[in-house]
């Protein structure tokens, strides 16, 4: 009798995995009804350090649905390595570039951003405008080394792509889909002045609520900060104009009709943005504009043995974990030393992300590592705060685990996204050139001992983890929702076909003050009128 119940409970268990493994396939197959051959073919034109790194998450996903990727590289590329063993398709491209100089202008423009002065608006955005010039100058060579190349355009016309996925950030994408004549993908964290996405995109920003990106404000603003809000805007629509002026030049060449970046941008048939409301503001959407913020976050993997040995003798203090990114790995020395003293006087065990010298005032409780699993040790128990530059990545991973953050933003939107954080009661703030190391230990024990910011963390981290579909899947699910349906036009607003002065109403607004300044003209000439045929009534009456 008992060996019959475990042969029949035997029996269902293999039923019952036999069933899962077919719905796994049966899920399998129906994502992949894209197009008539079963799977879709995607084209991908990435950009470099975290936008790539983000952006192959959602590769690695297509890929693992069956989808055949392609990605364009150029043989300069500083992280995209065909070389690697990858399930993914690399199709490269030449440039005049050499890759030591294109690393070399990247660490320069990031240097420029990260030391401009704050004093006054103009030199901080007149800076920023030049450093977007010149890096869109370095995008636009990359581009000319695909379009140019009739070789490789036929190629890619040849293999029949249902879609495109391209950064918004490093434009040319725009300009492959329209000479293949398939739909495309944005993917994007954030233009300078929300640009991209306001003029191309057609997405509202009230500037009465909604901060421009990199002014370092909230959407809780003063009247002075909504002027300032607005003064940016007005730059930023005024410089845009001017922006991609080389580029319309370029796309009118290759398309041999008169076009702009704005223009091709616009048919962008999805925009994937890499952020949620867990970390931003309330503002108006359009259907074509889904948040996919978090989307390479994952559930924590064991560490390391002797990694995890030396989390483990912290005890309860627990540990800081300590990451400026990829893109700053060294410090000047006195910067360094500054900060290993403040770390040295915190009780807790500090795993610090740092390929420098050691510094000096380095103390037994901190460890240096030129590579660090970020995520995992944002995962660990025993991790009480992050000490980060606030890049999105980065920031998203803590919001994940509901880790608390001092941040010290360099660049871009770092300042913007630990202002984010520290409004929601999640981060402190310093600036890195200017802090103490006292500075830095009050920050520290701040965010350690000080309950709320953990709450906070925590609050976002639920915040993050409540949503009916994970990020990366539905981020997935609109690149295949635009191959299945040859592109989402439907999903586009009716604006894009207004003109700004139809879109903001102005004609109509002009009509109706014309109709009433008519109507009281009417009115008044009718009133002097009767008045005057009174008064001369009256008159021939007292006359007689």
């Amino acid at each position: 009798m008992t060996k019959g119940i475990v042969s029949l409970e035997r029996s269902m268990c293999s039923s019952r995995m036999s069933m899962k493994w077919i719905s796994v396939l049966l899920l399998l197959q129906l994502s992949c009804q894209v197009s008539p051959g079963g799977c879709g073919k995607v084209l991908v034109w990435p950009t470099e350090y975290s936008h790539w790194m983000n952006m192959k998450t959602i590769l690695d996903e297509l890929v693992l649905r069956g989808h055949e990727v392609t990605v364009l590289t150029s043989s300069v590329s500083i992280l995209v390595d065909p070389n690697k063993p990858s399930a993914i398709k690399f199709e490269m491209y030449n440039t005049s570039l050499k890759k030591d100089d294109v690393e070399k202008i990247f660490m320069e423009l990031i240097s420029k951003w990260t030391y401009i002065p704050k004093d006054t608006f103009w030199t901080y955005f007149l800076q920023i405008e030049e450093i977007v010039l010149e890096y869109t100058d370095l995008i636009l060579k990359f581009c000319k080394g695909v379009v140019l190349d009739k070789k490789l355009i036929t190629k890619l016309q040849q293999e029949e792509f249902d879609v495109i996925l391209a950064d918004a950030v490093g434009p040319c994408g725009e300009l492959l889909a329209e000479l293949l004549k398939i739909p495309f993908v944005y993917s994007l964290r954030f233009f300078p002045g929300y640009k991209f996405e306001k003029q191309s995109g057609g997405l509202p920003f009230p500037p009465s609520y909604v901060p421009i990106i990199l002014s370092e404000l909230s959407d809780q603003m003063t009247f002075i900060e909504r002027v300032k809000n607005m003064m940016y805007v007005l730059y930023f629509d005024f410089w845009f104009q001017m922006f991609h002026e080389d580029w319309d030049q370029f796309y009118s060449e290759v398309l041999g009709r008169p076009t702009t970046l704005s223009e091709l941008m616009g048919k962008a048939d999805m925009w994937l943005i890499r952020t949620y409301w867990d970390f931003e503001f309330p503002r108006p959407l359009l259907p074509h504009f889904e948040f996919v913020g978090g989307l390479h976050c994952k559930p924590a993997k064991p560490l390391p043995k002797e990694m995890e040995q030396f989390v483990q003798s912290s005890g309860e203090d627990g540990i800081v974990v300590f990451s400026l990114g990829s893109m700053v790995s060294t410090l000047t020395e006195e910067k360094a030393n500054m900060i290993a003293s403040a770390l040295a006087q915190i009780p807790q065990k500090v795993i610090w992300r740092y390929e420098g010298k050691n510094p000096d005032t380095l103390g037994p409780n901190t460890r240096l590592y030129k590579w660090i699993p970020q995520n995992d040790l944002l995962g660990h128990p025993k991790t009480k705060a992050f000490i980060t530059h606030g890049g999105t990545n980065g920031v998203y991973e803590a919001i994940y685990h509901g880790i608390p953050m001092v941040g010290l933003p360099f660049f871009a939107d770092q300042p913007d996204n630990i202002l984010r954080m520290k409004k929601k009661g999640a981060a402190v703030r310093l600036d890195i050139h200017t802090m103490s190391s006292g500075d830095l230990l009050n920050a520290l024990r701040t965010v350690i001992n000080d309950p709320s910011y953990k709450e906070n963390a925590m609050k976002l981290s639920r915040i993050h983890h409540d949503q009916p579909v994970k990020p990366l899947d539905r981020a997935v699910f609109w690149i295949e929702f635009v191959m299945r349906h040859k592109g989402a036009k439907h999903l586009r607003p009716a604006s894009y076909d207004l003109n700004w002065v139809q879109y903001h109403s102005l004609d109509v607004i002009g009509f109706l003050l014309a109709c009433v300044a008519t109507a009281i003209l009417v009115v008044t000439k009718c009133v002097l009128f009767c008045c005057w045929k009174f008064a001369k009534t009256g008159k021939k009456g007292k006359t007689e």
